[in-house]
This record gives C-alpha cells, structure tokens and sequence, in this order.
C-alpha cells in the first residue's frame, strides 16, 4: 500500500505479536521489541542483494519519485543522494511513461532478469484517474528506469484501478506477478482481492487471466488487503499480505494496520488465510503502529523480512512524521513464518 506521505526523522519501536487483533474496542498488546533500521519516511520499502550491497526502494517522498537508500550490513542505512543536484534525494525513475500523472509513484519493487532490470511500480493513471501498475526497465538497479509504454502494464479499471505489484519467480522460472485491486478507494467502494497473473520471460508483459487469491473476508482485515508477497520454501507457498486501514483512525486510536500470511498449493493458488492472523500487529508497550507492506528477501540462505511502521509519539499515538523501515528475521516452524529481532551481520 502506498499514499501520499509525511517526512520524518524520529525514532520509532516495533513489535512482533501473533494471533492479536486491533481494533478501538479491543486495546493492542504488549510484544517484543524491534528498532527501526532508516529513520526516515520510507514507505512500503523493498530490499534488493546486489553486488555486496543492499538497496532500498519506497514510495514517491520529498518531490522523488523512486526513493533509494542503501546499506552494507542491513542494519545501517543511508539515503542515496542526487550526485548532480545538492540538498536532492537520488530518484530511482525521474521521468516517468506517458501514461502517468505525477506524484502518486508508490509501492517499488525490483526484478533481475538476463535482459537488466525490471521496476514494477504503482502511478496515477492520467486518463483515468486511477492508480494502475507499470513496469520501466534499467541496467543498473540505482536507475534509471525507463519506460515509454502509453498504457500501464496492469490495470483493473473495472474494479478501481490496481496497486501493489510484486513479482515472484517460481522454482521452474516461470515468473508470476501479484497485486491487489484498488477497489477500496473512494470512487469504487468494491472489495478488494489479491490476484495473480504469470509474467513473460523478460517481466514486461503479462500472459493469460489474473486469478484471484484472497479477499477481505476476515474480521482483522476491515475494507482492506493489499501489498502481497509471494515467498516458496522447501515447495510450500506463503503468501504475506497486510490488511485493514493503513492510517489512523483518530488521535485517540492506535493504527488497525497490520501483517498476515495465507498458505498456497501453488503460485496461482488456491490460498488459505492461516488461522494465526495477525502474525504483525500494533501494540502499545513497546510502541507499534500500524506495522506493514511487507516484502521477503533472501540473503545467504537466511529469510528476512522488510516493512514499515508509522513514526509514533511516546503515547503511542501518530507524530504524522513518516513511516520508518524496518527489518525482521523470517524464520520458519512447520511450514508457518516466525519473526525475530534483526541481528547485526
């Protein structure tokens, strides 16, 4: 999920809480502490191992369209800066496809592929009006990305538009790609579901029909499920997704946010909710707030997980200053994802 965002240099704390729903009738729990790694509004952040380094991505900030922040070890992160504009945050895609109005770029997320590299990303619809999905290729994962498409790559018009996409590459190599329809914005008041659709060799194009996977049909989920991330391990398929409003209801309500996972016989589904959501909500001691957009990744055959967090005052209530990024150890029982506290590398 990616909206428009505040700018924030306060330090936030995480927990991790399985099974506990949040609601203004039921009060957030305690949980474990987590620190956040990049003190900085960073939404709905993706990791990429390249080279010996890691590179982040997150959604338009501060006029950048495609914010970049990178790090050596995971846990100390720096933002990249614009080499020829002083005082300027470095922009992953500074000129983007025809088909986009600027300022609501969010939800980036990158694919290696033998051609280069492919951004898929989340924009305003010029025509339209609607968020859809794109795709701009680079040779070098910093940028810049580039498209010249007229059109977006998916887009559910019928159903409010499309946001969140996250590609996946199946043990086979087939590659597959997952978003969420944008049926919760304020013009559609449809239901929102997390679809599936496989991608052509080079990640430009999409091929057959989307399938659908999940929908918001659980109590903890409110009107919402979005940002979905695909993740195969020993041939068992967890989808994590996060669901519910991703803001805050009032100044006197701790955020509804917060992170599931389903299990899947396949790429394609059919998917399950599993019966533990939340595994990641909001609690109050130590503060979390509205945890989520979630994204795995591997690094030396050990599973991590990125995400944000909005930026709380000591009250636990929203500083309206960003949402910081942060990183959890994924670690597996049963076939069932466990998050831990990220340890230093």
């Amino acid at each position: 999920m990616g909206r428009a965002s505040f700018f924030g240099l306060l330090g936030a704390a995480l927990s991790f809480v399985g099974g506990c729903a949040t609601s203004n009738d039921s009060p957030p729990k305690p949980g474990t502490s987590y620190t956040p790694v990049f003190r900085a509004d960073f939404p709905d952040p993706f990791v990429l191992e390249h080279e010996g380094q890691y590179l982040a991505y997150a959604t338009n900030s501060g006029g950048v369209n495609v914010q970049m922040a990178t790090s050596t070890d995971l846990t100390s992160w720096r933002a990249l800066w614009d080499e020829k504009t002083p005082g300027r945050r470095h922009d992953a895609m500074p000129v983007l496809p025809p088909w986009v109005k600027e300022g609501f770029t969010w939800a980036p997320e990158v694919l290696k592929t033998p051609g280069g590299f492919v951004l898929y990303f989340t924009a305003r619809h010029a025509a339209s009006g609607l968020q859809c999905v794109g795709a701009a290729t680079s040779q070098d994962p910093r940028g810049p990305f580039t498209s010249q498409a007229t059109e977006p790559l998916v887009c559910q018009f019928e159903l409010g538009g499309t946001i969140d996409a996250s590609p996946f590459r199946a043990p086979d190599g087939q590659l597959y790609l997952y978003f969420k329809n944008d049926g919760n914005n304020p013009v559609a008041n449809k239901p929102t579901e997390i679809f599936a659709q496989r991608l052509s060799p080079d990640g430009l194009g999409v091929m057959g029909e989307p399938v659908s996977l999940l929908r918001n049909d659980q109590p903890w989920e409110g009107h919402v499920v979005e940002a979905p991330a695909m993740v195969e391990r020993d041939g068992a398929y967890v989808l994590f997704f996060s669901a519910n409003d991703y803001g805050w209801q009032d100044t006197q309500s701790i955020s509804s946010y917060a992170m599931g996972y389903a299990t899947c016989e396949g790429p394609l589904g059919p998917c399950a909710d599993a019966p533990e959501n939340p595994i990641l909500a909001s609690t109050s001691q130590p503060c979390l707030s509205g945890p989520g957009h979630q994204s795995a990744f591997q690094v030396d055959g050990r599973d991590y997980l990125v995400f944000h967090a909005w930026a709380p005052t000591s009250s636990c209530r929203p500083a309206h200053q960003g949402r910081y990024m942060h990183i959890a150890q994924l670690s597996w029982n049963d076939g069932a994802p466990r998050l831990a506290p990220l340890e230093a590398r």
